[in-house]
């Protein structure tokens, strides 16, 4: 099981703003805050956006060597038609729009966002709706 991601963003008050909201749909709850971050928990795990002055860069590049996207279970094909409605409004833009909701393949029901820093979220519906 997953215990948490640690996410480095060059700009915490706007990451609070997209991730807060993306996580806030998913269930999750605002968890720890500090100066240079913020936590959301479900369960055992938690999602970390943190502004560290260690920090080298100022973007995410997902198709760089490391982390491509996060995928989350996002309940049903309505649930994910909802948060990808919303999605814009809330700093997220589309990804593979041309092939919405199958990016992944026919039997894959998801859309893919990216965010202001360049991060990308899957976000996927499963048959039962549950998350």
């Amino acid at each position: 099981m997953l215990h948490h991601i640690e996410l480095w963003v060059p700009d915490l008050p706007r990451a609070v703003r997209e991730w807060g909201w993306l996580l806030g749909r998913l269930g999750y709850e605002p968890d720890q805050e500090w100066q240079d971050g913020r936590s959301w928990r479900l369960g055992v795990t938690y999602l970390v956006v943190e502004q560290s002055p260690a920090m080298t860069g100022t973007r995410h590049d997902r198709t760089h060597p490391g982390l491509n996207h996060l995928a989350f279970h996002a309940g049903s094909r309505e649930q994910v038609d909802a948060l990808a409605a919303e999605a814009s409004a809330n700093g997220w833009e589309p990804l593979f729009a041309d092939r919405y909701p199958h990016a992944g393949g026919p039997q894959h029901y998801a859309a893919y966002l990216a965010n202001t820093a360049g991060f990308e979220v899957e976000l996927v519906a499963t048959a039962d709706g549950a998350r």
